[in-house]
């Protein structure tokens, strides 16, 4: 299960419409939601690496124009960081410097796992949709 949170995040009330990524060295799972709704859909996982993952995105921002990004970042079950960690938090540094749009990081813990065990079919997109929910929950 995803660990509680009790921190409010003070996201400015602009900001509306948000794309969550739950990156992947392989797989980036992907959903979208907004504020009013506090709810996510799941979106096709993006199957692709490198620099193709990001016109991958950018495509997705084209077709949803979200205000700001969230990405997951994993950590051990302890909360200390390790390897997937430092790649989540510089992904979302690269898209921050390409895409000009603000990105939130939400800790990710056992969001596959959740999203598996609540049946998801694809659990990259299953999981970025638990990340986005569960910050939609800590939005002021």
């Amino acid at each position: 299960m995803t660990p509680a949170t009790s921190v409010v995040v003070e996201v400015p009330s602009a900001l509306q419409t948000f794309l969550a990524l739950d990156f992947g060295l392989k797989r980036t799972g992907v959903a979208v939601g907004t504020r009013l709704l506090r709810s996510a859909q799941p979106q096709a996982t993006i199957q692709a690496e490198g620099d193709a993952r990001f016109v991958k995105i950018a495509e997705r921002l084209k077709e949803w124009q979200p205000d700001a990004l969230v990405v997951g970042v994993p950590f051990h079950p302890d909360g200390a960081a390790h390897e997937n960690t430092v790649r989540a938090r510089r992904f979302a540094r690269q898209l921050r410097g390409r895409f000009g749009l603000p990105v939130f990081e939400v800790d990710e813990r056992y969001s596959t796992t959740e999203a598996l065990a609540d049946g998801a079919k694809d659990a990259d997109a299953g999981a970025a949709c638990i990340i986005l929910e569960q910050f939609l929950r800590t939005i002021a």
